[in-house]
């Protein structure tokens, strides 16, 4: 059996065995997996909620609501019974968090992007090490309650691309998705679609939240993370993402990530 493999078997569960369970071992279960796309690519859902965390690499959970984003220093809370599609590159370690639905009072309804602070990331890498049946009434479990507290006190960031729900509109975002770099702009979309420019954009924020300029940048610069994280020139990523400004593209990364293309990705 190859090191990894054995490392992982004796923390615990692979995700695959994790999902078939109906209960958890713990209250709080957490787990480190460092095998290359070891992410459930396909749809499915868990009694349970996730905290799905990276300390390196990025992780992108898709739901019906939209594409939830999350670099190092960030995480993404799914709730339970929330169906969900987990995404990853081959480098990406993986520190998940599986919480029973009833011991999170902090927990929302919704899926979201919450920042990890460095304490929050030496407590979930600490906790990824823990034995799998921790003494729930002993040090460990008193060190899970804190943990659970200080994940419930962590902030919320805006890495989330909302996604609409008419044929309409979807049609045109998998369009986007696909051509990021295009530059047709919404008029010439309306046109296509056979619609006024005033009733697509009315139906782009009604169903998004968002203006059409806005959901594209964002969609852009989201999509901007994985190609910087396995090294790709900042140039060449934001040609790709369809930016003719280098300089534009850096001014919007870092309004978004607070930090420039060339100080990503930092490890978690």
């Amino acid at each position: 059996m190859p090191t990894n493999i054995a490392k992982r078997t004796a923390r615990g569960l692979s995700e695959r065995q994790l999902s078939a369970l109906k209960t958890l071992p713990r209250a709080l279960y957490g787990q480190a997996e460092t095998l290359p796309n070891q992410a459930l690519r396909h749809r499915h859902s868990h009694p349970w909620g996730q905290l799905a965390y990276a300390a390196e690499g990025v992780i992108e959970v898709h739901t019906d609501a939209g594409r939830f984003v999350a670099p190092p220093q960030r995480a993404i809370w799914i709730p339970p019974g929330i169906a969900h599609r987990v995404t990853c590159g081959p480098a990406t370690c993986i520190r998940s968090l599986y919480i029973q639905a009833d011991i999170a009072g902090w927990a929302s309804d919704r899926c979201r992007v919450i920042v990890v602070s460095p304490l929050l990331r030496e407590m979930i890498r600490h906790f990824s090490q823990l034995p799998v049946e921790y003494a729930e009434q002993g040090p460990d479990g008193r060190f899970a309650t804190v943990l659970l507290e200080t994940i419930g006190q962590a902030d919320e960031v805006e890495l989330m691309l909302p996604l609409p729900r008419s044929p309409l509109l979807q049609e045109l975002c998998r369009s986007l998705h696909k051509r990021p770099e295009e530059k047709h702009r919404l008029a010439e979309w309306a046109d296509r679609a056979g619609v006024s420019e005033k009733t697509l954009s009315r139906l782009f924020v009604r169903e998004t939240g968002l203006s059409f300029r806005h959901w594209r940048q964002r969609m852009r610069l989201l999509g901007a993370l994985p190609a910087l994280e396995r090294g790709d020139s900042v140039t060449d990523v934001a040609l790709a993402c369809g930016y003719d400004s280098l300089s534009a593209f850096i001014a919007a990364f870092k309004k978004q990530f607070n930090c420039t293309p060339g100080n990503f990705p930092q490890s978690g």
